[in-house]
């Protein structure tokens, strides 16, 4: 593809993109594993876990990827993740029932990708190649784990006493958990 200059509007949108992913990817960390937390040692949370090491490991990585690219550290990004996923854990997901809160958390993952696909489109747009392989290393590996998550959705039509349970409850967080808190597989 053709590059282009960085126009002042390009710029903008890679300072954007860049202060979202990194509150996408605090998000991810925090809320992915605060939601397996909520289901114990169900196969949903094996997958949730995964994706939120990722996510850790992509903020650790984050930083010198800002050094090297057109996209900026942000602080303020991490920050609004955190933020949003407080917020999430303390009102949004103590009214809503353990599949709901599931699958709003695969929602934002679905999010981080769309973000990360732009982002990638913009690095190939004006010839920032590290952008754009970080940006392809981090779509293979996230699409897979994403799928995992998604696959996981059947679990839960084969718990619905699991699924129709409010996420913020304590009994939530070892749903479905029998026989000596090994689980009833599929």
């Amino acid at each position: 593809m053709q590059t282009a200059t960085k126009s002042d509007a390009s710029i903008k949108l890679f300072k954007r993109l860049g202060h979202e992913l990194f509150q996408t990817e605090t998000s991810a960390a925090l809320h992915c594993r605060r939601e397996a937390e909520r289901l114990g040692s169900a196969p949903p949370a094996e997958a949730l876990r995964a994706l939120a090491n990722h996510a850790q490991d992509v903020l650790r990585e984050l930083p010198t990827m800002a050094t090297m690219t057109s996209i900026p550290e942000s602080k303020g990004g991490s920050m609004v993740g955190r933020l949003f996923s407080e917020i999430r854990d303390k009102v949004a997901d103590r009214v809503i029932d353990s599949e709901r809160s599931y699958r709003g958390t695969l929602l934002g993952a679905r999010h981080g990708i769309d973000l990360v696909r732009l982002l990638r489109f913009a690095a190939e747009r004006h010839g920032d190649d590290p952008l754009r392989a970080f940006c392809d290393i981090w779509l293979e590996r996230r699409g897979q784990l994403v799928e995992r998550v998604a696959d996981e959705l059947a679990w839960f039509a084969s718990h619905p006493e699991a699924a129709t349970a409010l996420s913020g409850t304590p009994g939530v967080r070892r749903a479905g958990e029998q026989d000596g808190g090994k689980w009833q597989g599929l």
